[in-house]
């Protein structure tokens, strides 16, 4: 019986977080390399890219839910629908970090998968902020209990968020040939964090 996991031509990605951590800013520093401080309400919002591979195209399309509105049905529509999750929160919120666990428990749920393909993504990690969720207890909680991927980012700053998507590309099994079109998109690629364990993870790979 073989092994090869089918790649995929066409993936859909979901950001799912409490209000205010920061997914719009994430997405929209990813498509259009911008950042708005101010925060903006999203009800759900779905982007759409088409990249050119070996002559195929290949679509990609970004989920932005609401955290400021309770939809429970619209949620769990969006996590059917989906095949890789960010969940975000920011680290200056530990309350946001437990709405990651709630949404955990519910995609495991929805999706009835021990082991979904999710991105825990810290966002608001630029330096000089204030903290409360620290680094190294999302880090063990993440990777090592869940079997999950941890990034800290800070879309503010532009950093770490190509290691967002390329991780949700990866997990979403899309064709690894993807990866060169996304490196095209930053002259630097974001470095690997230095605070990171070895992972147990049987899907874990180098994109890049």
């Amino acid at each position: 019986m073989s092994l090869v996991v089918k790649e995929k031509n066409h993936v859909r990605l979901v950001f799912l977080g409490a209000a205010g951590v920061g997914k719009t800013a994430l997405i929209h520093r990813f498509l259009m390399d911008t950042f708005e401080p101010k925060h903006r309400r999203t009800v759900e919002e779905l982007h759409s890219k088409e990249y050119q591979v070996s002559g195929a195209t290949v679509k990609v399309e970004i989920l932005d839910t609401s955290g400021s509105y309770s939809f429970p049905a619209m949620r769990k529509l969006s996590i059917q629908n989906s095949d890789a999750f960010a969940l975000v929160y920011a680290v200056d919120d530990a309350e946001s970090f437990e709405s990651v666990k709630s949404l955990r428990e519910e995609i495991l749920e929805v999706k009835e998968d021990k082991f979904p393909p999710i991105v825990v993504v810290g966002n608001k990690a630029e330096s000089g902020g204030e903290r409360q969720v620290l680094a190294e207890d999302a880090l063990s909680l993440v990777e090592l209990d869940w079997n999950s991927r941890f990034v800290e980012t800070s879309a503010k700053d532009n950093e770490n968020v190509l290691e967002v998507f390329r991780e949700l590309l990866q997990q979403a099994n899309l064709p690894s040939r993807l990866s060169p079109a996304l490196c095209k998109r930053r002259e630097t690629l974001p470095k690997e964090q230095a605070l990171r364990p070895p992972m147990n993870k049987t899907n874990s790979c180098s994109v890049c």
